[in-house]
């Protein structure tokens, strides 16, 4: 065998191992990128965490672990027009059951006016959807009138109250859906619906697809 065919042999004994090591490592490399698409691809709906604006004014929210099916009750419009939750699918929808015998309902109702008129120009629909009683009408209006751009809604009969799942704990209850109208969070108790928290918790929901 010659002195050059000697070297070579040499030469490829001592690359062998590091041709393995160079293969292994674009193999691991390919697989760890296939890994992370594959987790992107199958993300499940819900993941945002909405747990991150649970402070200051929404120090009590409630994030479910799975977004929650919104009931199928049907409420009505200020014209006595029927409306269900599916109506307004395709918006973050911030449904708030609230009373005008109720002080915190009343103390927070001008920071959902403030959070409508914000986001006037996005597909978000806050819906104050009153229990007054019928003969109560006037005052309703008279809140809603004084809280523009908000609009009149009513379910004098309690029924959202008792077939959200869990049942509204008392008033004021809000309940935010996503674009999907799926729940994502509630809060029990007056919150600023202006503050920095939830402008931020809404914003989320409505850069989600």
């Amino acid at each position: 065998m010659s002195e050059f065919q000697s070297d070579r042999n040499e030469a490829a004994r001592k690359l062998g191992p590091l041709k393995w090591v160079i293969g292994a490592a674009l193999l691991i490399g390919v697989a760890a990128v296939l890994y992370v698409i594959a987790q992107a691809s199958f993300k499940p709906a819900g993941a945002l965490d909405l747990n991150e604006f649970k402070k200051a004014s929404l120090a009590k929210l409630d994030v479910p672990a799975q977004p929650r099916a919104a009931p199928a009750t049907v409420f009505t419009d200020g014209a006595g027009k029927p409306h269900t939750l599916a109506d307004f699918k395709g918006q973050v929808v911030v449904m708030n059951l609230w009373a005008t015998w109720c002080a915190p309902c009343k103390k927070e109702m001008p920071t959902l006016g403030k959070l409508q008129a914000s986001y006037a120009t996005q597909p978000l629909k806050v819906l104050p959807i009153s229990v007054d009683r019928d003969s109560d009408l006037n005052l309703v209006q008279a809140e809603m009138a004084a809280n523009p751009p908000l609009q009149v809604y009513r379910d004098p009969g309690y029924k959202l109250s008792f077939e959200l799942d869990p049942r509204a704990a008392g008033y004021p209850t809000t309940v935010i859906y996503d674009k999907q109208g799926r729940e994502r969070a509630r809060m029990s108790g007056d919150a600023d619906w202006s503050s920095p928290e939830a402008r931020g918790l809404i914003e989320a929901l409505l850069r989600e697809h």
